[in-house]
């Protein structure tokens, strides 16, 4: 006898609770009621329906009603004429209001969709953007607290133009975003592949220089940074060296220049370094080899003068014979490949490895290191990579929204 009362408790209870939130409950027949959050109600109309309501919305300031309707837009009525649009409209919206993950990834849906839409380039030129900041250090959100950087979301983003616009303005730039990411990663292997792509796929474009200068960096920063790869030398000399053949003008030059200097000091202080160890350990047939190709690398230089007088010095002890044979056994390997040294391995507790032509193939525990750079810097690139009409939304004002679904 006492339910009239609790009903219009309840009914009372309803509409207070509409007086306090533009939420809806929803009732269907056969169905718990459903609460719905604010913007979330579903839109119905047919295409034209629904892009004056989200014109309305915008016009209103109602941007989350706006982007709601463009999406269902593109949702419910792919095909029609108004989707293209709506998708380019909603992912700028996105976009706007910070939330650049979506906004990135509804660009890229009305590429992959709709290739000969007018918007094809601003959409391409969009996740450019957005793929820059956070390459740049743009952390992402949750609940619009930043929580980490995202240079995997970048990458995800430039491999997105890259497929998606091969031939496109930005995707040489795009391509060399990518090395970029995986050298802040510390990922120096994909870095290399990702600016061979860049020299092999646009050897036009201007960034193909940046690239392919990376590429002798990178392994000539593992030198410095005590690599134990045996491919570390020759590759940042073979890098270098292609980079001086294929843009001589290029602004970095004299700097491929100097570190190639740098790595033949190094190749010839690492000789030196073996022959004092084998000649401390009293094997002067080796160690005469390697004074041999110092004199051979760099003559005239301080370990040059110092090798001679050692090779003198030993004369006496192992006689003209011996030193003749060194001479020309040093000789014949300068002519072949030599097996590059793995900078600072130890010497074999069973004695030294040798080839074929008696040459240890062991470094000392003494090796020098590759003198510290004056000028060359692996990050940012050149003045190349300045992007013409591209610039980061300004984030100052504006926070991310949650995203509700991707």
């Amino acid at each position: 006898m006492h339910r009239p009362f609790y009903t219009l408790v309840l009914v009372a209870s309803c509409f207070a609770c509409a007086q306090l939130s533009p939420a809806a409950v929803v009732f269907r027949p056969g169905e718990k009621a459903k609460y719905v959050a604010p913007g979330e109600e579903e839109m119905s109309g047919n295409a034209q329906e629904l892009w004056q309501k989200a014109q309305a919305a915008e016009t209103a300031g109602d941007v989350g009603r706006a982007t709601k309707a463009y999406r269902a837009i593109v949702r419910r009525h792919p095909k029609d004429t108004l989707a293209p649009g709506a998708a380019f409209r909603f992912a700028q919206l996105e976009e706007q209001t910070g939330d650049y993950l979506r906004a990135a990834a509804a660009y890229r849906v009305l590429v992959e969709q709709y290739p000969k839409s007018p918007h094809f380039n601003a959409a391409i030129e969009a996740q450019f953007r957005i793929g820059e900041l956070y390459l740049n250090g743009k952390k992402l959100k949750l609940l619009g607290i930043p929580i980490r950087t995202s240079v995997d979301r970048a990458v995800e983003i430039f491999a997105a133009i890259v497929r998606t616009a091969p031939y496109g303005k930005y995707t040489a730039r795009a391509q060399f975003n990518i090395g970029l990411a995986a050298e802040k990663m510390r990922n120096a292997e994909q870095a290399v592949l990702a600016y061979q792509a860049v020299v092999e796929k646009f050897p036009d474009d201007p960034v193909a220089a940046d690239a392919q200068y990376q590429i002798g960096y990178l392994w000539f920063n593992a030198l410095r940074n005590g690599t134990r790869d045996a491919r570390a030398t020759a590759n940042a000399r073979n890098g270098f060296q292609d980079f001086l053949n294929r843009y001589p003008k290029s602004e970095k030059a004299a700097q491929a220049r100097e570190n190639l200097r740098a790595l033949d000091q190094k190749q010839t202080t690492n000789a030196f370094q073996i022959a004092k160890y084998y000649d401390k350990q009293k094997n002067f047939k080796a160690a005469l080899i390697y004074y041999y190709d110092v004199i051979r690398q760099q003559p005239g230089s301080q370990e040059s003068t110092r090798a001679l007088q050692r090779v003198d010095e030993l004369r006496a002890k192992v006689g003209d014979a011996a030193v003749k044979e060194a001479a020309v056994t040093a000789a014949a390997v300068a002519k072949k490949p030599k097996p590059v040294a793995m900078p600072g391995a130890a010497p074999s507790s069973r004695g030294s490895a040798s080839d074929d032509a008696g040459i240890p193939m062991r470094l000392s525990p003494e090796d020098a290191a590759l003198p510290p750079p004056e000028a060359d810097e692996s990050l940012p690139p050149p003045a190349s990579m300045t992007p013409d009409t591209t610039t980061a939304p300004d984030t100052s004002s504006t926070q991310s929204s949650p995203s509700p679904d991707q």
